[in-house]
């Protein structure tokens, strides 16, 4: 049977922009949360609310800054 008429599209994926955690970034910075990576922050204000944000809700995980410019690690 021919489609009168009708248009198909078929389903292209758009490539997705993966952040791995075992990389550590080369610019900004990032949270780690107990000794592993998460979220990647382009300047330290915002990394620092992220990161009090998170220990106010869970107080007894261990929360640390990671500095990709210098490549060092400040406790909050």
């Amino acid at each position: 049977m021919a489609t009168k008429g009708k248009i198909i599209h078929a389903a292209v994926p758009q490539p997705r922009n993966i952040q791995r955690a075992d990389i550590a970034p080369t610019a900004g910075f990032a949270l780690v949360v107990d000794g592993c990576l998460k979220t990647k922050y382009d300047d330290e204000a915002a990394a620092k609310k992220a990161a009090t944000d998170l220990l106010s809700r869970f107080p007894k995980l261990q929360v640390q800054i990671y500095n990709a410019t210098t490549k060092t690690r400040s406790n909050i």
